[in-house]
């Protein structure tokens, strides 16, 4: 039997001139709680306070644009049309892949110019990105957007779902799969699993595990779903994006596995970056990073200064 029940007003607040949509409210609640728990994390880590509140400022700005952009243009048949809807994210339309790409940009520039290891504070915040994740998705609950396939009310029932779930899903005459909620347990049991497995991974690998993790349950709910971004007429870009993710992330895993002796992350206490990028070399000594080598040559050439003074001044 299908019932017709009005859907939840996807605005929270309707100041006249201006619309305040659930969706940016979940999505900022979502990022708010995950910048708490890394810079908890940064906190009992050791790294200098205030780091990651600068570090994820960029991120947040980043991932923002970049999740607009990606979104924009593959959608871009309608926007070339309605220019104006581009900043018109309160409404929707942002692909995470996207914000993964603008804020990892972001984490990667400032990590390089500040002189931190990249793994290292990526592994600080996996965790939190995909409990942002999970939060997020129900922002296109309240959109009634992101969803899978036709269903029947019976199959919604069998799930288990409290009614006012069923009832969003009912979108145009017709229930639909809630993959929103499929994607936002996935990441959740994600969260878990990165917590309980990052103490004992070693640098670098809490970030790689999140990109395989999060990308192989993308790609098989990707498939559930009737709004997917098209590559042509047959290519869903979300899987695309998701296997690229996958061995680029498999990839780099065996290398820094087979060319460094890297320490666990539960083992490491402070600013990794500063005393070696990515830790110690097979067979070798810790390689530095590009700071501490300009540093270190400096020093060199300070000290080759003063010998030769010293001589002079012997000499006289």
């Amino acid at each position: 039997m299908i019932f017709s029940t009005p859907p939840l007003n996807p605005v929270a607040l309707d100041l006249g001139p201006l619309e305040i949509h659930w969706y940016g409210i979940i999505i900022a609640a979502g990022m708010l709680l995950g910048f708490y728990i890394a810079n908890r994390e940064a906190d009992r880590r050791g790294l200098p306070e205030g780091m990651f509140m600068d570090l994820m400022f960029y991120i947040i700005i980043f991932s923002i644009i970049g999740a607009r952009l990606y979104y924009v243009v593959f959608q871009w048949e309608y926007y070339s049309r309605n220019l104006v809807d581009i900043i018109m994210i309160n409404e929707g339309g942002m692909a995470i892949h996207g914000g993964l790409i603008g804020g990892f940009l972001a984490g990667f520039i400032f990590c390089r110019v500040k002189g931190y290891s990249f793994f290292q504070v990526a592994d600080i915040a996996a965790p939190s990105l995909i409990l942002g994740q999970a939060i997020g998705r129900w922002g296109n609950f309240m959109n009634q957007e992101a969803h899978g396939g036709e269903v029947t009310r019976g199959f919604l029932e069998s799930l288990k779902l409290p009614e006012f779930i069923i009832n969003q899903m009912y979108i145009d005459g017709a229930y639909y799969h809630p993959t929103f909620l499929y994607e936002s347990l996935w990441n959740l049991l994600g969260f878990v699993i990165l917590m309980l497995l990052r103490p004992k991974l070693k640098i670098g690998q809490t970030m790689l595990l999140y990109l395989i993790y999060y990308s192989a349950g993308r790609f098989f709910i990707e498939g559930m779903r009737t709004d997917s971004l098209m590559i042509g007429d047959v290519l869903r870009t979300a899987q695309v994006i998701s296997i690229v993710l996958i061995a680029a992330a498999v990839v780099i895993w065996i290398y820094r596995e087979m060319k460094y002796d890297l320490p666990k992350y539960g083992n490491v206490h402070g600013i990794y970056g500063k005393a070696g990028r990515t830790g110690k070399q097979r067979g070798g000594q810790s390689a530095p990073s590009q700071k501490v080598k300009n540093r270190n040559q400096k020093n060199s050439n300070q000290n080759n200064r003063n010998k030769k003074n010293k001589n002079r001044k012997k000499g006289r």
